[in-house]
């Protein structure tokens, strides 16, 4: 297993269509779902999508225990269906310090297989339905900052912790 950069804002891949799966059992594939968990935890993150890490294959991972006890794997997913809306805080792996508010669904259903090629089908709500959104998007080349409630950008700067409201969306 290896840590793998995280592409951040700016990197154009982030806004490409990602590909599917067509052979899940090819170690090239386990070997980058490994890769994509150690990194999403290593950045202390609660989904990575393969594209943040430059590969544009339709598998991502999500993990919102706080402990990191239930990491997810989503190979070739689709949402199947969306119930009520959530205005939720959000922010990226691939956009640093960086958080702003977005509508996600309150609840989806995500159809998709698992890291052996088994299909399944997970009902989520709350956080798990966020995630499960936002990484789906990235499968799309739609990354978080197009979707913000206008005047929600905030950054966060690393060295004394002030938040800078982005003006441009107020």
């Amino acid at each position: 297993m290896a840590i793998r950069t995280i592409r951040e804002e700016g990197d154009e891949i982030l806004g490409k269509k990602s590909r599917e799966v067509d052979n899940i059992q090819d170690s090239k594939i386990q070997e980058l779902i490994d890769d994509m968990l150690e990194t999403m935890y290593k950045a202390n993150g609660v989904g990575l999508a393969a594209v943040q890490v430059g590969i544009l294959k339709q598998i991502v991972v999500i993990d919102v225990e706080e402990d990191c006890s239930n990491p997810i794997v989503l190979i070739n997913p689709k949402i199947t269906k969306e119930k009520g809306t959530q205005e939720v805080e959000e922010g990226c792996l691939s956009f640093p310090n960086k958080f702003a508010k977005v509508v996600r669904p309150a609840e989806v259903i995500v159809e998709a297989l698992d890291r052996n090629g088994k299909k399944i089908k997970i009902k989520a709500k709350e956080l798990l339905a966020q995630a499960i959104s936002h990484e789906l998007d990235h499968l799309n080349g739609i990354v978080f900052v197009d979707k913000i409630i206008p005047g929600t950008l905030e950054v966060v700067k690393q060295n004394d912790n002030t938040v800078k409201k982005d003006l441009k969306n107020n």
